[in-house]
């Protein structure tokens, strides 16, 4: 078992709220992560894509109300939407008797609809908590080296895989299966053809704002349509959508979102590179690097942190602004390479936004100052200082 750095966040929620919404893709860990949640305490698991498991809740009322001194963690959540109300029963029920937390643990890995039926029917009752996949320091407690986090991704048996083409038959596995499998039962009508097509449409303009119209053309499709396609990877936690920063500042600002491919190793996946040399040598390789950077620093951010990035209309620009919890305003840019060229008005830039922290995340492995309060900084070493500002 891999030691997940969110494992103190669920334990930590789990122990304040009646309920927690551990939402994450597919085959991110959160199952074994629930289990090992689960053994420390009297609890019952239930998966909710299981035939039998969905038996024992004929009479989901009853079943929890007889189990209600236990943990009881519901699995892919979202196959039965219908239960929430039934939870916050059984949560007001338990809370007249004493017991104010540690009731419930749901998993999902889509975030659209469970989001918004478990806001509307456990308000107040429900704390949500995001799992990534493995990040370059979990990877490191496993001994793998950076290289091999970013060009596999973050899926534990992706990364894990004997070797680069065993990653990559898993990597279309999964694809497959969001395709073939998970797309239509949720309801969504969507040719797996067309999807894919999309999907590998946003690899290539990873990072970039993106034109829609330019993609309903090309795939022959309305452009709401296509927003609404991009809405649904958006909501399996598959494609990270950054919004531009919204300041009142005196310059034309772009004003469109940026998009990701959340995992490096299905974007490397769907664009067909095969192995680390290929990717060095692919136009890719800057925005899989800035991808890879986003996500992992998306791992560890504190729970009311704020992501933007900024942009002129001039060119100038920020990739990652991050609003902490305490009004503190850090900015980040994104360099490949051991010793990447900075633009000479990158400070400037940053003054422009307020930023009280300037970073640049680069492929090395030292910190060091480049001057006007501009720090140098490793993916770690940038992770564990967000780390270190939450304790």
């Amino acid at each position: 078992m891999l030691k997940r750095w969110i494992m103190h966040r669920l334990e930590k929620g789990i122990s304040r709220n009646p309920a927690v919404a551990l939402l994450g893709a597919r085959q991110v860990g959160k199952t074994t992560l629930a289990r090992i949640m689960a053994g420390d305490r009297a609890s019952i698991y239930l998966d909710l894509e299981s035939p039998d498991d969905l038996a024992k809740l004929a009479d989901p009322a009853e079943f929890l109300r007889e189990n209600s001194d236990k943990l009881i963690v519901l699995d892919e959540i979202q196959r039965a939407p219908d239960l929430f109300m039934v939870l916050r029963g059984v949560i007001d029920n338990n809370r007249l008797q004493g017991r104010d937390s540690a009731q419930f643990l749901v998993l999902g890995s889509a975030s659209m609809d469970l989001l918004r039926q478990s806001s509307e029917s456990l308000a107040g009752r429900i704390s949500h908590i995001e799992m990534t996949g493995l990040n370059v320091l979990e990877a490191g407690d496993a001994n793998l080296s950076m290289k091999h986090a970013w060009f596999r991704g973050g899926f534990p048996r992706s990364c894990l895989s004997e070797d680069d083409e065993a990653a990559m038959e898993w990597l279309e596995d999964l694809v497959r299966t969001y395709l073939e499998r998970d797309v239509p039962q949720m309801g969504f009508n969507v040719p797996a053809d067309t999807l894919r097509r999309l999907w590998t449409m946003l690899a290539h303009l990873q990072g970039e704002t993106i034109n829609f119209s330019m993609l309903a053309a090309n795939l022959e499709l309305r452009r709401a349509t296509v927003k609404r396609y991009i809405d649904i990877l958006s909501g399996l936690l598959l494609v990270r959508r950054i919004e531009p920063w919204h300041a009142n500042i005196k310059k034309r600002l772009v004003k469109a979102p940026r998009h990701y491919l959340r995992d490096s190793g299905i974007l490397h996946r769907l664009l067909g590179i095969g192995d680390y040399n290929t990717l060095l040598s692919n136009p890719v390789l800057g925005k899989s690097w800035e991808g890879f950077v986003v996500e992992n620093i998306h791992s560890v951010l504190p729970r009311l942190a704020e992501t933007f990035f900024y942009r002129t209309a001039a060119g100038a620009e920020i990739d990652l602004v991050i609003k902490m919890p305490n009004s503190q305003l850090w900015s980040v840019e994104i360099k490949h390479g051991v010793a990447p060229k900075l633009g000479k008005h990158y400070s400037r830039t940053c003054d422009d936004i307020g930023a009280t922290h300037k970073f640049v995340v680069y492929g090395g492995d030292d910190e060091f100052p480049i001057g006007n309060n501009v720090r140098m900084v490793s993916l770690p070493g940038i992770m564990e200082k967000l780390i270190s500002a939450q304790s």
